[in-house]
């Protein structure tokens, strides 16, 4: 005889990137063994690896975690995280006054939102009519690149992943239109401040943030903390 099935209670999330919303599910048993197995390894690339899983099973493959910006994938996990284990996680920060007390808080994971910045925009004008419009990296694509702002041959490769189209004042180039060796040419065209205005795109991108009081019980000053990413909150 079949034993009975385990119903999962189903929420609803919006996708920062795009404002879709999507049906998701708490992780199970079965996922946290995967995630706590990829935290043992000590390996970024396998966490990502399963938290990219994850994602995909508990959103009942609607969402395919491998094309997601970074960003959406750490607010999606977050959220996932939140309604599975609980909304409430212990993490430990340094007081910013003296730089080396170390103080435990408590933060509502679902309260975190991934914060937009006013400045950052998807269109760069490089002047006389021309102009870039950029698509956001896949989880996959910042993985490898690191720090670009530190690594320019890095910078160069995942600029000239993110290009989605070309446009002058009378013609709109799209990516799957464009031969590397052009495209590597445009790129290389650049003076050094269109070059910069192209990392800002990628230096202001929306980030997974919250901002926490914090106060030093040695010497009672207290600060405001900015959390950033993933990993601030475990």
């Amino acid at each position: 005889m079949a034993l009975p099935k385990l119903a999962a209670a189903k929420y609803e999330l919006t996708i920062p990137s795009t404002g879709d919303k999507v049906e998701y599910r708490p992780f199970l048993v079965k996922e946290e063994k995967l995630l706590l197995m990829s935290q043992q390894t000590g390996d970024t690339k396998d966490q990502i690896r399963a938290i990219k899983d994850i994602i995909t099973n508990c959103t009942f493959g609607k969402v395919e975690a491998s094309e997601l910006p970074f960003f959406d994938l750490e607010y999606i996990f977050l959220q996932l995280r939140a309604k599975s284990v609980g909304e409430s996680t212990k993490v430990s920060v340094t007081c910013p006054d003296d730089n080396e007390t170390k103080v435990q808080i408590d933060i509502n994971l679902s309260e975190i939102e991934c914060v937009r910045n006013v400045e950052h925009k998807t269109t760069i004008e490089l002047g006389n009519g021309v102009g870039v419009v950029m698509k956001y990296p896949q989880v996959d694509v910042m993985e490898k690149a690191g720090n670009i702002a530190e690594d320019a041959s890095k910078a160069f490769d995942v600029i000239k992943s993110c290009i989605g189209q070309i446009y002058d004042s009378e013609n709109v180039y799209d990516r799957k239109d464009m031969e590397e060796k052009e495209l590597d040419e445009f790129i290389e065209s650049m003076s050094h401040s269109q070059f910069e205005e192209m990392q800002q795109f990628f230096a202001t991108m929306p980030r997974v943030k919250k901002t926490v009081k914090v106060k030093n019980p040695k010497t009672g000053v207290q600060s405001d903390i900015v959390l950033e990413g993933m990993a601030s909150f475990f």
